[in-house]
């Protein structure tokens, strides 16, 4: 077998990788330690090294400064979210380092991998071990070992950095209490590792199919269904009926028969009263609930949903949803120049509204549900005609997407301010100074998000233990600045629960953001409900029209 490797391999091992790492991308997000439904590790390191592929797989003979070229900006265009992020700059010291070179090596390979550690750790502003780049340091260290002990066989060297980095890997719950406590290994080193074994199997010479199929990257924040994750519906179908009973359904039958619903499904209710049962269950095989419940009499009311389709068609509205606006704010009128113009990473009407009412010039839609890639910052920057652009990304997962935007223009001055949530973003805007300069504004935004208490409602999509709470799949979660702060049954309770812990006597506003599936009135309860707890504090209420979300709540 050949000791060096030309582009033509490279690129193969290249796209193997992304493949591979495509694959096993729902596997990775299940990795996650926050069972949230929402943007996921391993959509985010397939959107971005698809961005590249695709760049790849068009070229029919790459030389290595072309190939090079093509992984490096296109990864670094399409990256989403920390890892997606992380994973660009891993890409763009390697490249960086080899593109020179005619064939690859080990000493080249070792040489490279050492570039992209370290231009991935300089990427980040407080690296943190236990995570992707731990993964690739360790790749990094057993490659050096191999050249220095003149190693010469690649398939020998693929094998042992591969084998080492995911002893690696393995070793990440120890250094990060959260990960053990999850019983996770962390999805973004596993994300790595899948995008390294697929291009060793290219290397040996595996059939793979290398076909790469276009992902759209859109001029503005377009979250396409079919990247959308996936809420994990165990059981596909809600079935409904009541049973005109025939015969006696004591306690004993009525146990048997939930017993019997538990082995086939989940979710269920089973209600007798006099002659009749009423019964709901989620399962894959409506037809076996129907045929156990037969034996009991007569079945009245039946009702079967297909909650997958259901779901994919609710994310396909909501795709539809957004294209229309990003088409709107694409074709509207070149925007007038001024000295300072503003980009908000939102989602949800109300918060649209919000931040456009504030004085947003322009916003990018994706926030929790689906994170923005560096080339929808560079879009937005573009359209927006101003000399200094003041970025608020919103979200902790999408602020070094904003950071390589930043980077990455040159004829503007891009200023990214840190918010990690959408309260956040909001009091930055709000304490923007128009008579103050940039740097100034700057400082004081900074210094103000700093002051904003910010609380999350949404489910668990799996079984889990975190921060010593044990969460089951369907409970309400309320998530804090820095962890679960509550955990329930009703949506209600766990959002009152989660105020109640983000209290402090020092705050006096509280802002409640309602999200689209939370009624006003429900809302309106809630409020009534957290006023009389702390009358003291100023309660606003405010339609967000959030997806996933059902509350986005401020303390200040």
């Amino acid at each position: 077998m050949t000791n060096t490797i030309d582009a033509k391999i490279l690129a193969k091992m290249f796209l193997a990788g992304a493949k591979n790492l495509e694959s096993q991308k729902e596997w990775i997000n299940d990795l996650n330690v926050f069972p949230v439904p929402d943007g996921d590790t391993g959509t985010n390191m397939t959107l971005t090294i698809m961005s590249a592929a695709k760049d790849v797989a068009a070229m029919e003979n790459p030389d290595m400064i072309s190939l090079c070229k093509a992984i490096s900006s296109g990864s670094l265009r399409g990256a989403r979210g920390n890892s997606g992020v992380i994973l660009s700059q891993l890409f763009r010291g390697f490249t960086k380092s080899i593109r020179e070179k005619d064939a690859l090596d080990i000493p080249v390979f070792a040489d490279a991998f050492e570039k992209a550690v370290e231009t991935a750790y300089k990427a980040v502003m407080k690296p943190k071990e236990g995570t992707i780049l731990t993964v690739a340091k360790g790749a990094s260290i057993r490659a050096r070992e191999l050249a220095d002990e003149g190693c010469s066989d690649l398939s020998y060297f693929f094998d042992e950095v591969i084998k080492y980095a995911d002893e690696v890997l393995e070793r990440t719950p120890e250094m990060l209490p959260v990960l053990k406590q999850a019983g996770v290994v962390d999805s973004g080193g596993q994300g790595l590792m899948q995008v390294l074994k697929g291009a060793y199997d290219a290397f040996l010479g595996k059939e793979i199919d290398l076909t790469i199929k276009e992902v759209k990257s859109a001029p503005n924040t377009r979250a396409k269904a079919e990247a959308q994750p996936d809420i994990d519906i165990k059981y596909g179908y809600c079935t409904e009926f009541i049973i005109m009973l025939s015969r006696n359904f004591n306690i004993k039958t009525e146990m048997d028969f939930k017993e019997y619903l538990e082995s086939i499904g989940d979710s269920i209710v089973v209600v007798a009263d006099d002659d009749v049962v009423k019964v709901h269950v989620h399962t894959n095989d409506p037809g076996l609930a129907i045929q156990k419940a037969l034996k009991y009499g007569a079945l009245s009311n039946l009702k079967i949903d297909n909650m997958r389709l259901e779901h994919q068609e609710k994310l396909f509205r909501e795709e539809q949803a957004r294209e229309s606006r990003a088409d709107e704010q694409m074709a509207e009128e070149p925007m007038p120049h001024k000295e300072v113009g503003f980009i908000a990473v939102s989602v949800g009407e109300g918060i649209n509204d919000i931040f456009k009412g504030l004085g947003v010039d322009y916003i990018i839609e994706g926030g929790q549900t689906m994170n923005p890639s560096t080339e929808d910052m560079l879009n937005a920057i573009e359209r927006v005609n101003a000399d200094s652009v003041f970025i608020l990304p919103n979200n902790k997962n999408i602020i070094l997407a904003a950071n390589q935007a930043q980077m990455m223009v040159k004829d503007k001055n891009i200023i990214v301010i840190p918010t990690k949530t959408v309260p956040q973003g909001i009091t930055a805007i709000i304490n923007y100074v128009p008579d103050m300069s940039v740097q100034e504004n700057e400082e004081n935004m900074k210094s103000e998000i700093g002051n904003v208490k910010t609380g999350q409602v949404t489910y668990a999509v799996r079984d889990t233990v975190i921060d010593d709470k044990e969460i089951k799949q369907g409970d309400y979660m309320g998530l804090g600045d820095a962890g679960i702060l509550s955990v329930g049954s009703s949506v209600s309770d766990v959002t009152f629960d989660m105020v109640k812990e983000m209290m402090s006597d020092d705050l006096e506003l509280i802002s409640v953001y309602y999200g689209e599936e939370i009624t006003e009135d429900v809302a309106n309860e809630l409020k009534t409900r957290i006023e009389k707890e702390y009358p003291s504090c100023d309660i606003e209420l405010q339609y967000g029209g959030q997806p996933i979300y059902y509350y986005i709540i401020s303390a200040e």
